[in-house]
């Protein structure tokens, strides 16, 4: 995990040198509320998590930013042939975005991300794995410093025992520096 962070943040590093001058550095700090439907094999039923996310990003021109984020969720259960069944998961991992601003002020700007992370599995049966993550979005900038944003997500895990896939819709904010 940590091999594929470094490599994605290698290849970041150099696709922007080549316009160094055009970069403008702008961190932010954010946090976000998710919806998370998750694909299992093995149940009946399919999970439906809340969670939170909480990350830390840079925004090098008004095209392109990177980001890292921490993403936990709350306990889900349910009684499935008399059995309790629960889950819970976290994830942490790096994404990058891609920013289209739109009109003259350029407040509104569509977005794809593409990103990894690793997914801490917990409950009945614990796992953890790789998950391959890839949506878009919409962003508003409220001020300059304050952006507000929607995500859809699709996320494609590797190794996770009975797992399929998940998807996930985000609504958030961000503070820009």
């Amino acid at each position: 995990m940590k091999k594929n962070i470094a490599l994605l943040a290698a290849v970041s590093v150099i696709a922007l040198s080549s316009a160094a001058n055009a970069l403008e550095f702008r961190p932010y700090v954010g946090a976000q509320y998710n919806i998370t439907h998750i694909n299992a094999k093995d149940l009946p039923a399919n999970m439906d998590m809340n969670s939170y996310s909480l990350f830390v990003g840079t925004e090098y021109n008004k095209y392109f930013g990177t980001e890292l984020f921490y993403q936990n969720t709350n306990s889900w259960h349910k009684i499935i042939d008399g059995n309790k069944v629960k889950a819970d998961f976290d994830a942490y991992g790096l994404d990058a975005y891609a920013y289209l601003p739109l009109g003259c002020d350029q407040v509104i700007a569509p977005f794809a991300t593409l990103g990894i992370a690793e997914y801490n599995f917990g409950g009945n049966s614990e796992d953890n794995g790789l998950g391959y993550r890839l949506g878009g979005g919409i962003q508003y900038h409220v001020t300059n410093n304050i952006a507000i944003r929607a995500i859809g997500r699709y996320v494609w895990t590797d190794k996770l025992e009975g797992m399929d896939h998940l998807s996930e819709f985000s609504l958030g904010i961000k503070y820009v520096f």
